[in-house]
């Protein structure tokens, strides 16, 4: 049994705080025009355009205002609107729920908005899985467990590695855990490290010996010259049938 390590035990609280969104000015300013443009015809969009167009002239006499992001961002999205309406029908007034521009962004917030929750989920799901490996190994029992899929990326929340990483690389060899699925497998290599596929490869040529302590000795000193001798003896093995 896998000795475990005494270490302090993790905290089960939450560790992931969902990241703010950064200040945009331009897009604040192009909101701002949408919503005070919401109603308004041709001739009042115009009208506004003319505004926005005479305060950046008062803008540009201030050192400290002539790199106005925002001011810049109202008047080009006056004058899209305007252009906007100016090729809609007479008496169209403007409508954000009709503006195929703002309905883009719209949607491309919500899917940001899912992608940025989906993540959330996950890293929350791999540190809730890290803390339940923790207490495996605190326990003495985490060879008796079976691996499941995310815990590649649930090992490099830990801070000692060893025994997950022959757990690991004893579980790719056995095909246990979610390793009994071929797809797994083949994802494992861009999800472990060189040492625990070397040692994976060499517990599979050396089945009817897997305990020697040797092989994760040899993996984790030279992965690249364990992985060739792993392949070495794939070779000769099948030479041999």
């Amino acid at each position: 049994m896998t000795t475990p390590w005494r270490t302090a035990r993790r905290s089960s609280a939450p560790r992931v705080a969902a990241p703010r969104e950064p200040v945009d000015p331009a897009r604040i300013g192009r909101r701002v025009v949408r919503r005070r443009a919401k109603g308004m015809d041709a001739g009042a969009v115009t009208a506004a355009l003319e505004d926005a167009r005479f305060d950046p002239r008062q803008n540009s006499r201030f050192e400290d205002l002539a790199d106005d992001v925002r001011g810049r961002a109202e008047l080009a999205e006056w004058e899209r609107l305007a252009q906007l309406l100016a090729d809609a029908p007479s008496g169209t007034v403007y409508s954000p729920d009709t503006d195929d521009v703002v309905q883009a962004e719209l949607a491309a917030d919500a899917a940001a908005a899912a992608a940025r929750r989906a993540e959330l989920r996950e890293a929350a799901r791999i540190a809730a899985r890290a803390d339940e490996l923790q207490a495996l190994r605190d326990l003495g029992t985490l060879d008796q467990a079976e691996p499941a899929e995310g815990d590649e990326a649930a090992r490099d929340e830990l801070t000692r590695r060893a025994d997950v990483d022959a757990w690991l690389a004893h579980a790719l060899a056995a095909h246990r855990g979610h390793y009994r699925d071929p797809a797994a497998r083949e994802e494992a290599p861009g999800l472990l490290t060189p040492p625990v596929l070397a040692h994976a490869a060499l517990l599979t040529e050396l089945a009817h010996v897997d305990e020697l302590v040797f092989a994760a000795r040899l993996a984790t000193a030279e992965p690249e010259a364990a992985g060739a001798l792993a392949a070495f003896l794939t070779h000769a093995r099948t030479e041999g049938h």
